[in-house]
């Protein structure tokens, strides 16, 4: 079934109305089409070099030996059209990675900051009174808004086509979510390999809804220009060289892997650089001039918003470091901390407490390096060594 340009409209109002901030819809490229074509060589290329460590999801292939994430009807034969909706996270004027904090202090990712929108004033109420605030994972926030667009899909489209075929998916999804948004005009890929608006920065979340409705070329939504000009200051600014070339990353040097994906002991070459990031990083949007653009912009606090938990921004490492496994379920349960585990969590911290300098650690980097986790026990030692040896984080301009 086609769509006409006022089914298009519609479908971008939806999401808006679902409260996402910025919605867009593309066509999938034909098969045999030069971008099907451009996109599936560039994703074969960067698993080919081996930029995605060990992610082995993404490696994913078919029966024939495609790869399916670099062909959206490898996985979907039926597709013809996506639906991306974008939602922004995070408080706009909040403090930066790369701004000055306390002495040992940590950073987690902004978009792990968050609570339900629902929980907002009961998570300030527990905050304040001592106790545990609710916190909340982007996916279980945006799939509901997902699944409710595609109710409404499907009502409208449903009838005319008794093939009609939908799916919703928040980051799992057998797809390059990037590529798609910005055939739909959401943003551009900037140098950083992250998604940019103009208006909104790359603070965005993305979810796509995949469907067998046909977009005629004449309803493709122009990609948004390239606006990062000249500009590389995410490049300089990566600590670990993960960005090996403009819109290139190297997942397997990226602070973000290391912290989040990565399992096992992290490559002593990557620690220092990792400077106080215990869960994912934000450096280089942090340094990018169109977050800081957007930033400057009024502070929006409304019902669709995920809030922030303030204990999580530039959160003590000595905190962080006590908690047992009660404490760290409290926290983080329905978090995206959840996933990565505490003990994932505590050798990030351990590298951390290292590259802060601070011998007030050292007592409890000592409890974990005489522990029974191997990884977190060398990790420990090597914070303790950095410690000794008058060692410091290495400093962003």
């Amino acid at each position: 079934m086609g769509m006409t340009g006022e089914d298009r409209e519609w479908l971008v109002e939806r999401a808006l109305a679902a409260g996402f901030d910025v919605a867009g819809m593309a066509a999938v490229p034909e098969v045999e089409s030069e971008a099907a074509a451009q996109l599936d060589a560039r994703y074969a290329a960067w698993i080919g070099e081996g930029r995605a460590g060990g992610m082995e999801w993404l490696k994913r292939t078919d029966e024939a030996g495609q790869l399916v994430r670099g062909d959206v009807r490898r996985a979907f034969p039926w597709a013809r059209s996506v639906l991306v909706c974008a939602l922004e996270y995070g408080p706009q004027r909040a403090p930066r990675s790369i701004d000055a904090a306390e002495a040992g202090a940590g950073w987690i990712a902004r978009y792990a900051w968050s609570s339900e929108a629902a929980e907002q004033q009961k998570s300030r109420t527990a905050e304040q009174a001592g106790e545990v605030p609710a916190g909340s994972d982007y996916h279980e926030v945006l799939l509901p808004r997902l699944k409710a667009i595609e109710a409404e899909i499907q009502e409208r489209f449903g009838e005319a086509s008794e093939l009609l075929e939908t799916r919703c998916y928040v980051d799992t999804g057998p797809i390059v979510e990037r590529a798609i948004a910005e055939w739909a005009g959401v943003g551009w890929i900037g140098k950083n390999a992250c998604l940019l608006n103009q208006e909104r920065g790359s603070w965005m979340l993305l979810g796509v809804i995949v469907t067998s409705l046909e977009l005629g070329r004449s309803e493709w939504m122009l990609p948004a220009a390239d606006r990062c000009g000249s500009c590389t200051r995410c490049i300089d600014a990566c600590p670990t060289d993960a960005l090996v070339a403009p819109r290139q990353m190297d997942a397997s040097r990226c602070i973000a892997y290391l912290t989040i994906e990565h399992k096992g002991a992290i490559d002593e070459a990557l620690r220092e650089p990792m400077g106080r990031q215990v869960f994912g990083c934000d450096i280089c949007q942090d340094v990018c001039p169109w977050n800081a653009k957007s930033a400057r912009g009024p502070v929006v606090a409304d019902a669709k918003r995920m809030p922030s938990r303030e204990a999580l921004i530039n959160p003590d490492l000595a905190w962080l470091a006590s908690m047992d496994s009660r404490d760290f379920k409290q926290w983080f349960r329905g978090s995206p901390l959840e996933r990565t585990g505490k003990k994932r969590l505590h050798r990030n911290v351990a590298i951390a407490m290292g590259n802060s300098g601070e011998s007030g650690f050292i007592p409890q980097l000592e409890v974990w390096a005489a522990g029974s986790d191997a990884v977190l026990a060398e990790s420990a030692r090597w914070a303790i060594a950095r410690i000794e040896a008058g060692g410091c984080t290495k400093k962003i301009d």
